[in-house]
């Protein structure tokens, strides 16, 4: 794979990812890559614990749906911020929240 395809690919469900990871593992190593398997990364377990904090109140109160699908919205503009970036080929962190997850996840080397 290219190190386009592998940015491109990690934005793709949590598959796209591992099969993303293996390939920059397997020797698509590129600055380019690293980053976009870094923001999608950070991008899951964001959208995942939001979700998780999220749900806990809507258990208690069905109001609190209307969060949850604000929640959900801003991950999908972020995802697709983020899917826009790879395909151009360009390190353009997610908006307000990319500049966390540089260099972060030390398992991405």
């Amino acid at each position: 794979m290219t190190k386009k395809t592998v940015s491109i690919v990690s934005y793709l469900l949590p598959i796209g990812w591992i099969i993303a990871f293996s390939a920059y593992k397997k020797g698509s190593k590129s600055s380019l890559a690293k980053f976009h398997l870094e923001q999608s990364f950070g991008l899951v377990l964001l959208g995942t614990l939001t979700n998780l904090l999220l749900a806990l109140p809507l258990l208690i109160d069905p109001v609190f749906e209307n969060l949850l699908l604000l929640n959900n919205m801003g991950m999908v503009i972020l995802w697709m911020a983020g899917l826009i970036s790879a395909v151009y080929g360009v390190r353009l962190p997610l908006p307000l929240i990319g500049f966390y997850f540089r260099d972060k996840f030390q398992f991405i080397q």
